[in-house]
């Protein structure tokens, strides 16, 4: 059985160095709403994207949390090797007689699955949350942040469910969501109307194999720029499985997505993940733009193979683990849309500051303010 314990082709999440962010910011760039404007859209956005979500998915918002126990297992990894760690602190409560460790979430896909299961949620039926989390291991640039602001949601499924054509089905009505959202903000803001493309009616889907096939030579991000430039809004599938060059696409966590799974390609070849990536042009930063990693999620079998696969059998002693085993989790479907990386697409905006309030560093600001890029602090 092949190690999936490989590195990305791409180190980390990422530009890399500012030179590079640089050449990306565009020049002579003119936000097409003011402030006060962007504002108002940011809301008008977040609340059509909320409710139509919700009817097309059939999810109700719920709460989440912003801080769990470290104990718990619950915290998301985002990935296989340990390279991005969450943020943690001590809580010494009661003169440290009862302390906790806590750490603040990187995502919130295992909560998610508990919370099917206490809130009594049927086959079927879903919920979405307004998640705020902190990956203090990202390179900040145009479109990465320490703060992340997701539409983080879960559906229970059956299990004659998961496949890919249930997975296509989940991904468009997504796709429908957004990109009726784009038409509601422009009848809102004209302004947003003309200047740029607008995004694509349809979504297109693509194994990463297939990708690898089209782009033998380029690595992992190159590979998808250059297939968003004929596919202007695409769904890689397969995320995770080491591909035929030795590498996955990118690296994904072992105990929520299922990139293990056995699929047939159109022709007959065995290919691998039922998950993936949403990702869009986006006219502005003439780059690809990541909205969603989402997908099916691990039944009982597929999480002890990718444990063992990527050599984290040990988690198997935490309870989501055990119940994922146990059968006591339901399965489900789900994943996290980006807040601020889909209404920054809908606004055409050239960085993700100017709709997400968080940190940037000095040479960063000073980049955008030479550019008219105005980055909310």
């Amino acid at each position: 059985m092949q190690s999936l314990h490989a590195k990305d082709d791409l180190a980390g999440p990422g530009i890399g160095t500012y030179e590079e962010v640089g050449r990306i910011l565009p020049a002579g760039y003119k936000s097409l709403l003011d402030r006060k404007e962007t504002q108002r859209a940011i809301f008008e956005a977040k609340g059509y994207i909320e409710k139509h979500l919700g009817r097309e998915l059939n999810l109700m918002m719920v709460t989440v949390p912003l801080i769990v126990d470290a104990e718990s297992g619950i915290n998301d990894m985002l990935d296989r090797d340990g390279s991005r760690t969450p943020v943690q602190f001590h809580i010494s409560n009661d003169y440290n007689k009862h302390p906790i460790d806590a750490q603040v979430v990187q995502a919130a896909t295992k909560w998610k699955r508990f919370a099917l299961k206490e809130l009594g949620m049927k086959e079927g039926e879903g919920l979405c949350t307004d998640m705020r989390a902190v990956r203090k291991d990202y390179f900040l640039d145009h479109d990465h942040s320490a703060y992340v602001d997701q539409w983080d949601w879960e559906r229970a499924i059956a299990a004659e469910q998961r496949n890919l054509p249930y997975l296509e089905q989940t991904v468009k009505k997504i796709w429908k969501v957004l990109k009726g959202a784009e038409t509601y903000v422009q009848e809102l803001h004209p302004k947003l109307k003309g200047k740029y493309p607008d995004m694509a009616d349809k979504i297109e889907f693509f194994h990463a194999e297939d990708i690898l096939d089209m782009y033998p030579s380029l690595p992992r991000k190159e590979r998808e720029t250059a297939l968003l430039q004929e596919h202007p809004a695409v769904f890689i599938v397969g995320i995770g499985w080491v591909l035929k060059n030795g590498h996955p696409h990118e690296m994904r966590a072992a105990d929520y997505d299922d990139w293990v799974t056995e699929t047939k390609a159109k022709d007959g070849r065995v290919m691998h993940g039922l998950n993936g990536d949403i990702l869009a042009w986006n006219p502005v930063t003439k780059r690809r733009h990541e909205l969603s990693s989402m997908g099916i999620r691990v039944d009982a079998t597929t999480l002890r193979k990718q444990l063992e696969l990527s050599k984290q059998l040990d988690s198997l002693k935490y309870d989501y683990h055990k119940g994922i085993i146990s059968g006591e989790l339901p399965l489900s479907i789900g994943g996290g849309i980006g807040q601020s990386r889909t209404i920054m697409l809908l606004l055409k905006k050239a960085h993700l500051g100017e709709v997400s309030v968080t940190v940037w560093p000095k040479v960063l600001k000073d980049m955008c303010a030479k550019r008219n890029i105005f980055v909310l602090e």
